[in-house]
């Protein structure tokens, strides 16, 4: 099964509340994550312990570039961010290059799954 790992425990909150419901990755991932995927939404470092929050279903995945992100769906990736800026700034530091506006990310936005 695929796993959507978020290397910072920040998140662990807002995910096991609901308040984080989609994640934004850098370039077209459209070839990794389709609609109707079952998924483990998991925590933890980069080649270290991981831990399973819950399992997922992928509801949808969107490729565009930063500028083109609408409000709800950068709500949705993080409830604290409000601007394009603020996303490209925080896609810098995740992943240690330069991102700008005109970059492509892909969205995939995810629900619980009950089990």
């Amino acid at each position: 099964m695929l796993a959507i790992n978020f290397y910072s425990s920040l998140y662990e909150d807002m995910l096991i509340r609901g308040r984080k419901t989609a994640t934004i990755r850098l370039g077209d991932k459209s070839d990794k994550y389709h609609a109707g995927e079952l998924v483990w939404i998991t925590v933890g470092q980069r080649y270290g312990r991981r831990r399973k929050l819950f399992t997922g279903i992928i509801d949808s995945v969107v490729v565009k570039p930063i500028s083109e992100i609408s409000p709800r769906e950068l709500d949705r990736e993080n409830p604290e961010m409000r601007t394009h800026e603020e996303l490209a700034k925080f896609l810098s530091m995740v992943y240690d290059r330069p991102v700008v506006a005109e970059h492509t990310i892909t969205i995939v936005h995810f629900s619980p799954v009950s089990e």
